[in-house]
């Protein structure tokens, strides 16, 4: 149980930091503001999704699989 602590800290931990090079790049690319606020939150829900399953995968919730 502690392994799986610690492994949900440095996914935590990696995830926020590319979610932070993300917001901090994404302003260098040359595009109308409405686009860099959807760019911004599909991102942003994209990650979410992703680290909630690998959570689930390693708690051992029964997740339903992508086919």
């Amino acid at each position: 149980m502690i392994g799986t602590l610690i492994s949900i800290i440095l996914l935590l931990i990696i995830c926020g930091v590319v979610i932070w090079a993300v917001q901090q790049l994404l302003p260098l690319i040359p595009l109308p503001a409405p686009f860099h606020t959807i760019i911004n939150v599909l991102i942003t829900v994209i990650v979410v999704i992703v680290v909630v399953y690998i959570i689930a995968q390693l708690l051992g919730v029964a997740v339903p699989r992508l086919h």
